[in-house]
């Protein structure tokens, strides 16, 4: 079974190189048939004294954080209404896309566009999924909605699933595809 080495600069934490190792682990099995436990990483760490590129030493990258952590402090932001946190989050031409609403660019534009839908929404998280493509971190949230509607009354177990895109860190687009229209037409 395939057996993964890489080297890098010494400086990561453990967490980090954890993180690496798994996200290695998860590359080979997109082509490889194999169960994660037959698949080795070994990660070798270089000393910067034994390292140079183009005649200079160089030190490691910092690593991109965690962009599942990233969208989780995103939405915890959004549910408690710290917008300027949320909005320290957007990257450069940050989009979002929700059913109903394509294109809309800044979060006071969402705000505004929900407040006839409902009176509050809260969100229950079954899992997180991400990938990197090219330049880009991909991260799926995936859940349930509960809240109420504009006159008060309770919803809950409403379907979910958000898509995100990072850019260095920074949340570029947001897709979101939900049963609330479907739900309200019921209540």
């Amino acid at each position: 079974m395939p057996i993964i080495e890489a080297h890098i600069l010494e400086g990561y934490t453990d967490e980090e190189k954890s993180r690496l190792g798994r996200a290695l682990t998860d590359a080979a099995r997109l082509v490889v048939p194999a169960a994660p436990d037959a698949i080795t990483v070994m990660l070798h760490e270089m000393p910067r004294a034994d390292y140079m590129r183009g005649g200079t030493h160089r030190d490691p990258a910092p690593a991109r954080p965690d962009p599942c952590e990233v969208i989780r402090a995103y939405l915890a932001a959004m549910e408690a209404r710290d917008l300027a946190t949320a909005q320290s989050m957007l990257g450069d031409g940050f989009v979002m896309n929700f059913p109903g609403a394509q294109g809309m660019t800044t979060l006071q534009e969402l705000i505004d566009w929900s407040k006839p839908r409902y009176k509050f929404v809260k969100k229950t998280y079954d899992r997180f999924e991400a990938f990197q493509s090219g330049d880009v971190s991909v991260v799926y949230s995936i859940g349930t909605l509960y809240g109420e509607w504009p006159d008060g009354s309770p919803f809950k177990d409403i379907r979910f699933i958000d898509r995100f895109e990072l850019t260095d860190g920074k949340i570029t687009r947001q897709d979101v595809w939900n049963d609330i229209a479907e739900v309200k037409a019921t209540a």
